[in-house]
């Protein structure tokens, strides 16, 4: 399917790029026809097992249709941008340092530029107008978005009469929440992202030793039991409004990562819409508490088995990439570098907002089609993976290059993440991403590299990339770890299960067809 002509004239993003490229139709048929010779029968699953947005109910699916961060399905396709506006925080972290971005909701490392609202509003409109996909505005930080309400709410104000159709997100730890829930609601804020990372003061402790609340600085206990009453206030406050929340909790290991699970009963019970717990970052070199005392984040395991305990009837968040508080474009990707205070005024002097708001609808029909495809090709591999009479591994971890557009569209060396899919004969669900160096630098092979990508892709069966040279797919093989590249630029999904009836449920037809 081929990009509209405005768009592909306007936009500058690879992922985007790579949307159009030639395509192989995945021979379902042929999968259908040598499993029935090889004694193998299909049958249509129930379900297709992901975490994708067709899952949730019609008023909350229209919601996070083109939200990156709240639905899984939507990440694939669209972009964020976070405005730096917000410098002053109400609480203090052990894995955050104040010189440094907020790790609970970016990565560790300086905010380029803090912003006021009226260079924050002129960058968005100049981002816009480089990057349709850009479908969200978020506060994030560097501190909190609600220790700095009028620097918000300015800044939301005057986004929103200049873009109304971007959506409109904050984050914050919630303890100034419930003061400010009504102004959130009636500025059209959808969506809100609260961290929550305990609920028993006692645990609490060990991660906030203080917080500044009514003009007056809390430590210990107390302090974590104000902030743990004040989160939950705010949280029940917001979903009486009808404001979407997400809550973020950082997983530490030997502190709370048990505790977790009463977490998300908590955030659940008060009707939190989705949970995404993510991996502490903690690195001596960003100068935090954690960092500097050799706590240690979790492994990637795990990471998915206490996320696994705690998926249920509440959406679990696996794609975040723990953004920083200015990051511009898709998530996995970061383009602010392009978008800074002295390259934009040209941009934005030359902007028609009008054909720019064109472009972002034209993006997004463009990408309801896509997704149209994408899911009937997933439901057709669905129906066609063979059934097999004896007993069958339930399933099969799979790493997957992409840039983007729900498409293996990335080169092996290429790629400085995976993205990891649990496959089975039920469907293929998104479960995480591991970030690796890059195996080709400067046109040139590191074999150094190798190594370490082999351990982050430690547990997977495969990887299903768009081109992989000799050695790489060599080294893998040792590790157990089988290349593929015979569906680039296909749908995700659809290829995922289509491997997986051939070489799994039906290994005979792979090796028929070799």
């Amino acid at each position: 399917m081929a990009l509209p002509p405005s768009i592909v004239a306007l936009s500058a993003s690879p992922s985007m790029r790579t949307a159009s490229a030639p395509r192989r139709v995945i021979p379902l048929t042929v999968a259908r026809s040598a499993a029935t010779d090889s004694g193998c029968s299909t049958a249509q699953q129930g379900g297709c097992g992901s975490a994708s947005s067709s899952a949730l109910p019609e008023h909350i699916r229209a919601r996070v249709h083109d939200h990156p961060c709240y639905s899984a399905e939507a990440h694939h396709h669209f972009a964020r941008m976070h405005v730096a506006v917000a410098p002053a925080c109400n609480i203090q972290c052990n894995y955050c340092n104040r010189k440094f971005d907020c790790a609970n909701e970016s990565r560790p490392g300086v905010v380029s530029e803090k912003l006021t609202p009226e260079q924050a509003a002129t960058k968005v409109l100049a981002v816009a107008a480089r990057i349709p996909q850009l479908s969200v505005v978020g506060i994030a930080g560097p501190g909190d978005a609600l220790a700095n309400p009028e620097k918000t709410f300015r800044t939301f104000d005057l986004i929103k009469a200049a873009a109304p159709d971007l959506r409109l997100c904050l984050s914050t730890n919630g303890l100034a929440l419930p003061d400010h829930v009504e102004r959130i609601r009636d500025l059209g804020v959808d969506h809100v992202t609260i961290t929550i990372n305990m609920v028993d003061p006692e645990v609490g402790a060990r991660i906030y030793p203080w917080i500044y609340y009514r003009h007056k600085r809390f430590h210990g206990v107390e302090a974590a039991r104000i902030l743990h009453e004040r989160q939950m206030l705010g949280l029940e406050r917001l979903v009486a409004a009808g404001v979407l929340v997400k809550v973020n909790s950082v997983m530490i290991p030997g502190i709370n990562d048990a505790h977790l699970v009463a977490v998300n009963a908590a955030v659940k019970a008060r009707g939190a819409f989705l949970h995404n717990i993510m991996p502490l970052i903690s690195d001596p070199a960003h100068g935090t508490h954690f960092g500097l005392t050799g706590q240690r984040g979790p492994t990637p395991e795990e990471l998915k088995t206490l996320q696994d305990r705690c998926e249920g009837d509440m959406q679990l968040m696996r794609h975040c990439r723990q953004c920083r508080a200015d990051a511009v474009g898709m998530l996995g990707e970061d383009r602010g570098g392009e978008f800074g205070m002295d390259s934009i005024a040209a941009i934005a002097a030359s902007i028609d907002p009008a054909r720019v708001a064109e472009t972002r609808q034209a993006y997004r029909a463009f990408v309801d089609k896509e997704r149209g495809d994408q899911a009937a090709a997933r439901e057709a591999a669905l129906a066609a993976v063979p059934v097999v009479t004896g007993q069958v591994d339930a399933s099969r971890l799979v790493a997957v290059a992409t840039k983007g557009s729900g498409r293996i569209n990335q080169h092996f060396g290429h790629a400085e993440e995976f993205q990891i899919y649990e496959v089975s004969a039920a469907g293929a669900r998104f479960v995480g991403h591991r970030k690796v160096e890059l195996y080709c630098q400067g046109g040139y092979e590191d074999d150094e590299a190798m190594p370490g990508i082999a351990q982050a892709l430690a547990g997977c069966s495969a990887v299903l990339v768009a081109k992989i040279g000799h050695c790489p797919r060599k080294d893998l093989a040792a590790a157990g770890i089988a290349a593929v590249e015979g569906y680039a630029h296909e749908y995700i999904e659809a290829s995922l299960l289509d491997w997986f009836g051939k070489t799994v449920a039906c290994p005979t037809v792979a090796a028929s067809a070799a």
